[in-house]
C-alpha cells in the first residue's frame, strides 16, 4: 500500500508540473495599457464598432506579439494624456506623439518612427493661402494640448504679433468640421491627419505656417526602463519587417 501511495503521489506531482509548463502563454504575459487619442486618424482612432484602430494601434499589437506581452488600447483626452501616464492610469502612449524638449522633462521616448510636418487645412476651392488664413481677425482652429497649439501661441501670436484668433478643439476632426461649415478659415495640424481629411472631406492642405518638422515616438514614465527597452526592441523589429510597409499602405501613410 505504501509503495502504491508513493507512486500515485509522484504521478500526481508530474501531472501538476506538466500542467504548469503547458499552461497557456497568455497566463504568464503582462498586460500594458496604451493611451491613445480617439480622434487622430490614421495613427489612432476608434472605428464605427467602437474598437481602437490606426497605424500606431496596429504597430503596437505587432510589438506586443513580438515581445510577449498583452496590450489594451485606452482612448483618452489628449490634453490630459501625459498626466494620466504619470498618474499610472495608463502605461505608455503610442498615438502620434511628437518628441520635444518640454515633454522629455516629463516622460522618456522611444526611438522616433515617423517624421511629421505641420500644415494648414482650408475648405477645398476656397483659394485661401496661409498668409490670408493668418490675417488680422481670421480664426484658425487647433487641437488643444498639441505641440502646434503651443508653437502658434508662442511664436506667431506672442513673438510675431499676428492678430488672428486661435480657436481650440478637442480633436483635429472637429476643427475640420468647422472649416467646412465656415466657422473658422483654416485648421492647423500634422500633415498625416490633414492628408486623411483630404481623402474624406471637402478640404485641402494649403501649406505650412513656419513650424519646424517633428518626429513621433512612444512615451513611457521616466522610471519604466524595462518597458522602454521592450518597446524599442519591438519597434526596431517591426520597422525592419515587411509588415511595416504593409501597414503604411493600409493606413494611407
Amino acid at each position: 500500500m505504501r509503495k502504491a501511495t508513493v507512486g500515485v503521489a509522484v504521478f500526481a506531482m508530474l501531472v501538476g508540473l506538466a500542467g504548469f509548463f503547458c499552461a497557456p502563454a497568455d497566463a504568464q504575459q503582462k498586460e500594458y495599457i496604451n493611451g491613445i487619442d480617439a480622434n487622430f486618424p490614421p495613427f489612432a482612432f476608434v472605428d464605427k464598432t467602437g474598437k481602437p484602430d490606426g497605424f500606431d494601434v496596429a504597430v503596437v499589437d505587432l510589438i506586443a506579439k513580438e515581445m510577449g506581452f498583452k496590450v489594451k488600447h485606452q482612448p483618452m483626452d489628449w490634453d490630459t494624456i501625459i498626466p494620466s501616464l504619470n498618474g499610472k492610469k495608463i502605461d505608455f502612449i503610442a498615438s502620434g506623439m511628437s518628441i520635444n524638449d518640454a515633454r522629455k522633462k516629463e516622460v522618456n521616448f522611444t526611438l522616433s518612427y515617423w517624421n511629421i510636418k505641420q500644415v494648414l487645412v482650408a475648405k477645398a476651392g476656397s483659394g485661401v493661402t496661409p498668409d490670408a488664413a493668418m490675417a488680422d481677425g481670421k480664426k484658425i482652429g487647433v487641437q488643444r494640448g498639441t505641440t502646434e497649439a503651443k508653437w502658434i501661441e508662442e511664436n506667431l501670436i506672442k513673438k510675431q504679433g499676428k492678430k488672428f484668433e486661435l480657436v481650440f478643439y478637442d480633436s483635429a476632426p472637429l476643427a475640420i468640421e468647422d472649416v467646412i461649415n465656415g466657422r473658422i478659415i483654416a485648421a492647423a495640424m500634422d500633415d498625416a491627419p490633414g492628408k486623411d481629411a483630404e481623402k474624406k472631406k471637402p478640404v485641402k492642405i494649403i501649406g505650412t505656417f513656419g513650424m519646424p518638422d517633428e518626429e513621433f515616438g512612444y512615451a513611457v514614465r521616466k522610471q519604466d526602463t524595462e518597458l522602454l527597452n521592450k518597446l524599442n526592441e519591438g519597434l526596431k523589429k517591426v520597422m525592419a519587417s515587411p509588415q511595416w510597409g504593409e501597414l503604411q499602405k493600409k493606413y494611407g501613410l
